[in-house]
């Protein structure tokens, strides 16, 4: 009885992972033997991995990626240029610390977005908060949000993001609207964020699709900037 209240008093405080860690231990013989402060400290890891896990599970919803990937589940057997070395080096997580960017270029079925996913998903795990956007579907949005006056929010969303991954850009080129919209998410997330980009373009190209030289020139130029570039090549994998 006593339990039982002390576990609705832990509910009613929201200390829902040490509620449920007191009811799984009080009832394990091995526990039995523990003292007062070692119980108390598992109750209290119990409430920690709860709010983490629940957190992890905020993030990825937020995030909306493509496919549930992991850094450890990149295949390198396929012959398509992708480096070990460098992959391990961005399981490192300095790139988010340092808000570097990453390319990722290559043709259709590669692992363009799985990659990217997989990077996202290492984001919300560090505590990023992670976007995933469709270049096309997001400037359809953008263009929506003129209409209904949520613009700047929309555009103030994009660049507060940890971690954003543009997927397929340079699917068709960019109309002036779009290239100022890209253009603003950009500068503001230089310095502020890191960004992943997808394309089947190679970045040489990326100039030539974002069209005006001037608004193209800026964009490149804080993209490109201490950016990693995975640049893969070959068929697409089975």
């Amino acid at each position: 009885m006593l339990n039982e209240q002390t576990i609705a008093k832990m509910n009613q405080m929201k200390l829902f992972g040490m509620a449920n860690g007191f009811a799984e231990r009080s009832g394990k013989a091995d526990h039995a033997e523990l003292s007062h402060q070692e119980f108390a400290g598992l109750l209290v890891d119990d409430e920690k991995i709860y709010r983490e896990n629940r957190r992890l599970a905020r993030l990825l919803k937020y995030a909306r990626l493509k496919q549930q990937a992991a850094l450890e589940d990149i295949d390198y057997r396929h012959q398509r240029g992708l480096s070990k070395q460098m992959m391990l080096e961005l399981a490192g997580g300095q790139w988010l610390v340092k808000k570097q960017n990453i390319l990722i270029t290559g043709p259709t079925g590669i692992g363009k977005s799985f990659i990217a996913s997989a990077l996202g998903n290492q984001a919300c795990r560090a505590g990023y908060t992670t976007r995933l956007e469709r270049v096309p579907r997001l400037f359809e949005s953008l263009m929506m949000a003129k209409a209904d006056g949520t613009h700047l929010k929309l555009i103030t969303q994009m660049g507060k993001a940890g971690a954003l991954i543009l997927d397929d850009f340079g699917l068709s080129p960019l109309k002036d609207e779009e290239r100022k919209d890209l253009l603003e998410i950009i500068e503001d997330r230089t310095g502020m964020g890191a960004t992943i980009v997808t394309s089947q373009l190679p970045t040489k190209n990326f100039h030539e699709v974002i069209g005006e030289p001037t608004i193209a020139d800026a964009i490149c130029r804080r993209m490109f900037h201490n950016a990693y570039r995975i640049e893969l090549k070959g068929k697409a994998l089975g």
